[in-house]
């Protein structure tokens, strides 16, 4: 997660707001996020019920400690998954802005002129 704050603003310069589910409880996701200054939303999920809702009618995962970055766009559309072999399998910062490009260029493709 600290890795998104570092480009935080180039995230939002994508139109992305970062949401990020933890298996935490409140209080522990809540420490972790004053201890971090995180600029962005933090969602306990103890109980994996938001991230069930998330996988719904999609390939199975591991719920767990193993990490995946998802891209929802606008629409409500999955556009990009990475799921973690291992704590430290993450997508970079880059791959994930160049993913965000990508959307916002499709956007723009199809507004009307």
């Amino acid at each position: 997660m600290a890795q998104l704050r570092l480009d935080y603003e180039k995230f939002v310069a994508q139109e992305t707001v970062i949401l990020v589910l933890g298996p935490e409880d409140a209080k522990a996701f809540a420490g972790y996020w004053q201890k971090n200054d995180l600029p962005f939303v933090g969602l306990p999920d103890p109980t994996h019920s938001v991230l069930k809702k998330i996988w719904a009618g999609s390939q199975p995962v591991q719920i767990g400690r193993m990490p995946a970055q998802v891209t929802i766009d606008k629409s409500g559309q999955v556009r990009f998954i990475h799921y973690g072999h291992d704590a430290a399998d993450i997508p970079t910062n880059v791959e994930i802005l160049e993913v965000l490009q990508m959307l916002n260029q499709e956007k723009y493709a199809n507004t009307p002129k």
